[in-house]
């Protein structure tokens, strides 16, 4: 199977290269084993997922699909790292600017989750894409819900 996670992120890194992030192709691969059928992806990008800016071993894969947000690491032995963010557990978007590099929190229910370590020029269009996929999810769920 071809991993289309990983073009994204590629594309994403080429972009944005001061972005730190390791063993790309690695996480993208937990990633793309966990997408089910019919769901495509729409963004993708990388970042340290921890709120230290000297913590620069924890490279998350953060993939948009059109169902819910997909964080992926695979651990450096065994085993990987996979959460799930459905558009009904999202609440809320920080996003946070420093000299070289950028933070994204995303606001569960459950847990604030914190990208660091993001190139600052990239946050603008994390957020957008971020932003626009959960308005028009959250709207879908208010109508299902309205049903």
């Amino acid at each position: 199977m071809e991993n289309d996670v990983y073009k994204k992120v590629l594309e994403f890194k080429n972009k944005y290269p001061i972005t730190v992030g390791w063993r790309l192709k690695r996480h993208c691969e937990i990633a793309q084993k966990h997408l089910n059928p019919n769901e495509y992806i729409e963004y993708a990008f990388v970042a340290q997922k921890n709120d230290n800016p000297l913590d620069i071993i924890t490279t998350f894969v953060v993939v948009l699909t059109n169902k819910r947000i997909i964080l992926a690491q695979k651990r450096l032995f065994f085993g990987y790292f996979f959460t799930a963010i459905t558009p009904d557990m999202f609440n809320d978007l920080s996003v946070k600017m420093g000299i070289v590099w950028g933070k994204i929190e995303i606001d569960t229910i459950k847990e604030v989750v914190k990208l660091s370590n993001i190139q600052k020029e990239a946050l603008p269009e994390i957020e957008t894409n971020i932003s626009e996929y959960m308005i028009r999810e959250k709207k879908k769920y208010k109508k299902l819900n309205e049903q």
